[in-house]
């Protein structure tokens, strides 16, 4: 299987790290399992809340010409952080027989995949603002994770019954 990553980051405030970062994670994801990369789409100082982001449009006219099988991403709010952009342009990588995978999160292929790849949609689109102070004071990168995972846990007690 071939697959092309596509990595981006969302402002001036973050830091040529956090892509290589995210290649890093995608390209050990993809060695684990057999894949081999042919292609890196970067974004530089774009969000992911518009599909005005030109290697991304690159990528999704490139996938008509069967070059690749999948776009691998570090996580899936890297490919959207809206719903209707994520479904729009997940389909028209399907029907190009391409898959979007993310290389840091799990998601089956069955109803459970269904439902989750939905709530981590829903959490794209809507939780940046609160997170926006943190991801700047670490330079957004991807290391920074688990900070960011455990500040959203102590500032949304809601979030804790969801996640246990």
């Amino acid at each position: 299987m071939t697959a092309v990553i596509y990595a981006r980051y969302s402002s001036d405030n973050q830091r040529e790290e956090s892509i290589e970062g995210q290649i890093r994670e995608c390209t050990a994801y993809a060695e684990k399992n057999g894949i081999t990369i042919v292609k890196h789409y970067i974004d530089r100082a774009i969000s992911a809340k518009t599909d005005n982001r030109p290697e991304f449009q690159q990528m999704i006219k490139d996938s008509d010409k069967k070059l690749f099988d999948i776009v691998l991403v570090w996580k899936l709010d890297r490919f959207a952080r809206n719903r209707y952009d994520s479904a729009r342009y997940k389909t028209q990588l399907k029907k190009n027989g391409v898959k979007l995978m993310s290389a840091t999160e799990i998601i089956s292929e069955g109803p459970e995949g269904i439902i989750l790849e939905s709530v981590l949609e829903g959490y794209a689109e809507s939780m940046p603002p609160a997170i926006l102070p943190i991801t700047k004071s670490s330079g957004g990168l991807p290391g920074a994770y688990g900070f960011l995972h455990q500040k959203l846990l102590e500032n949304q007690p809601w979030m804790r019954v969801c996640i246990r």
